[in-house]
């Protein structure tokens, strides 16, 4: 990419150092620097500054911070009168970090009228590492063994910065995006970091934020005490809490 030539190169020394973000170009919108690797410390540094990994596998690895930025807050996201209507009709069930792989993988999966994928395989084995780790984590949904719908993310302090989300059928994108909300929202999170604004996104809920605004509330968000680990464990709960609301059967 021959815009890279003229941005800042990574420090390989220093995987905690990255550019202010909000020195990045306007075209393409966001465009911050190149190179360095995406091992777990530069990942997480790169998270908790609002800067996200995004190339494709001809490229080198590029840094973004976007303007305006495209988040879900997590106490406002509901499901609408279509969606209720579609899951009435479904048999579904919910579960956290129980099929992260798994998920990674269908959100790579080729789409209508997508030509390749940015989660190239080494972007997926970074991100499986990660959750390994407890710092990132999926939410499945499923109709008896098969996954129907996932979204997964990492989470920095009580900031999830959301990567990718996908169905199989109609719903099970939103139906994970929800459960995922209500699950954070039990613990104070209140941002789901979107990146890139585009129509699909808006028209499930979300909002756009000043880069600035958002780099504001990303340095007090990653600063809080999160919920380390793996969250496996907090899947009863949270499909207690999704029956209670009718979003899946009893």
């Amino acid at each position: 990419m021959t815009a890279a030539l003229t941005l800042p190169l990574l420090d390989s020394t220093r995987p905690e150092r990255f550019p202010n973000p909000r020195e990045a170009l306007r075209e393409p919108n966001g465009l911050l620097a190149f190179g360095g690797d995406l091992s777990a410390r530069r990942l997480l540094a790169a998270y908790s500054q609002g800067i996200f990994p995004w190339f494709n596998d001809d490229e080198p690895i590029l840094w973004w911070s976007p303007d305006p930025r495209c988040v879900f807050h997590t106490g406002e996201l509901r499901a609408n009168r279509s969606l209720r209507r579609l899951l009435a009709r479904r048999h579904w069930r919910v579960t956290v970090d129980h099929a992260f792989t798994e998920v990674v993988h269908a959100c790579a999966a080729p789409r209508p009228g997508q030509i390749g994928t940015w989660i190239i395989p080494t972007m997926i084995q970074a991100y499986v590492n990660l959750h390994k780790s407890g710092d990132a984590h999926s939410v499945e949904v499923w109709e008896d063994e098969q996954l129907v719908g996932g979204i997964y993310g990492i989470a920095v302090g009580r900031l999830f910065c959301g990567e990718s989300m996908f169905s199989r059928e109609s719903g099970g994108s939103k139906l994970a995006l929800i459960a995922l909300a209500r699950l954070l929202r039990g613990w104070d999170f209140p941002l789901i970091d979107a990146q890139v604004t585009n129509p699909h996104l808006l028209s499930m809920g979300a909002v756009e934020y000043p880069r600035a605004q958002f780099l504001r509330m990303v340095a007090q968000l990653n600063h809080l005490p999160g919920q380390p680990g793996s969250w496996a464990a907090y899947t009863p709960r949270l499909m207690s809490q999704l029956q209670r609301e009718g979003l899946i059967a009893d």
